[in-house]
């Protein structure tokens, strides 16, 4: 029996956590044998679900890169802007590396990244997880095998879902663009990405519109309160943290998101952390500056193009995708794709998922399938098993910081100017 590869894990965040969990599921093939976390509760967490030794365990990644290299892969979830750094480290060392989305939140900081990882030709894999479902595969397979034809445009919708707007990027960690990135990066990058693998063709030109229209300080109802739990117009209020998370906590729901509130998972700790923390803030009356919707057009090199709307005003669920082709079309929801045929007149469905394809059900099984096919890549030192190389995240990248550039310039952007 081939010995399981041992894992470093950097950051044991929502992400992390989660990255680790697969790996647990393939004990025999893989282990975590590290975790660097300045959080001693999550640290510790991490610790002893996975039996790391104690001298594997600590607050910073860099004491653990500084050692001589000891396992065969890395993890990095850290914050957006906490990539780069360990990703050069490790890279350096000749780890093969997990990256969580973006690569850096510069486009010289993805560079960098890119060009490391290419130089030690090391197995690189960045958490594009959209493009590891079941569902994405079928719609891949039928796009290739020319059932509608060429693809002349995409229509793709990310509905991030009202109350995840609110928790990630109002009251969280992704809603100051200087502490983490543009919404686009952040939470779309993968979208971008996930549309260049479907065109499957370069993007030649991008242009983009979007701002913060709703979650602002002239938005606030009149006398309401600065926090939620002392609001007279907390009843009336969608965006309520007493509904988002007191409530999910007193059905006995301590899961994502409340457990990114507190490290007291009981009524009384979520209560005190609305009442003290971050996340019983009015949503009209926190710190946040990146966008609430924004759409973005891609033209490709062959012609096709594509529309993406990112919005946080709809109901969390899974992405919806037309594809429309020169010989039929086909509809996606993630758990069902329609295949409409133009010679047959006929619409055939066929279902595909019945996982969550919200990052509450694991992106719709991409989590469980991106773990997994990094393991394998990595225990037969196969990089095809990894759906998305370092040039193509790389270009996927560049596509999404033109984007930004067309909505702040208000004008189109040819792409060659962002490449190398």
């Amino acid at each position: 029996m081939q010995k399981p590869i041992t894992i470093i894990l950097i950051g044991a965040g929502n992400r992390g956590c989660t990255y680790a969990e697969y790996v647990a599921k393939y004990r025999q093939d893989a282990q975590i044998v590290a975790v660097a976390e300045p959080r001693e509760c999550s640290r510790n967490l991490i610790a002893k679900q996975h039996a790391i030794a104690e001298q594997n365990v600590c607050e910073d990644w860099e004491y653990l890169a500084n050692r001589e290299k000891f396992a065969d892969a890395v993890i990095i979830a850290t914050q957006d802007r906490q990539h780069v750094q360990p990703a050069l480290a490790f890279a350096k060392q000749g780890y093969h590396i997990l990256l969580e989305k973006p690569i850096a939140t510069s486009l010289q900081e993805c560079r960098d990244v890119a060009n490391a990882v290419l130089a030690k030709e090391i197995i690189f894999a960045v958490c594009h997880v959209l493009r590891y479902t079941q569902y994405t595969q079928a719609i891949k397979q039928l796009v290739n095998s020319g059932r509608i034809g060429d693809v002349v445009s995409i229509q793709h919708l990310e509905p991030v879902g009202f109350w995840h707007q609110a928790h990630s990027y109002v009251r969280g960690n992704w809603r100051k663009e200087s502490e983490s990135s543009c919404m686009l990066l952040a939470k779309s990058c993968h979208d971008i990405d996930w549309l260049c693998y479907i065109a499957n063709s370069r993007c030649k030109y991008v242009s983009s519109f979007g701002n913060l229209k709703h979650f602002r300080k002239k938005n606030k109802p009149h006398l309401a309160s600065a926090r939620c739990h002392e609001c007279s117009h907390e009843p009336k209020c969608p965006y309520s943290a007493v509904k988002i998370y007191l409530k999910r906590a007193d059905a006995g729901n301590f899961d994502w998101p409340v457990s990114t509130i507190t490290n007291d998972l009981s009524l009384s700790g979520v209560q005190k952390a609305l009442e003290n923390g971050p996340y019983g803030r009015c949503v009209y009356d926190c710190d946040n500056d990146v966008v609430d919707h924004q759409v973005v057009n891609l033209l490709f090199e062959n012609g096709s193009s594509a529309s993406f709307v990112m919005t946080g005003f709809d109901r969390m669920q899974d992405r919806k995708t037309t594809i429309f082709g020169t010989k039929g079309r086909l509809y996606g929801d993630g758990a069902i794709i329609e295949h409409y045929d133009f010679l047959k007149d006929s619409t055939k469905t066929i279902s595909v998922n019945q996982l969550d394809g919200s990052i509450i059900g694991g992106h719709g099984g991409g989590d469980h399938e991106l773990v997994k096919a990094f393991i394998d890549a990595v225990a037969n030192n196969n990089p095809t098993k990894v759906l998305s190389s370092a040039q193509e995240s790389l270009e996927s990248h560049e596509i999404v910081f033109a984007a930004e550039q067309a909505r702040l310039k208000n004008r189109v952007i040819d792409i060659s100017d962002f490449r190398r």
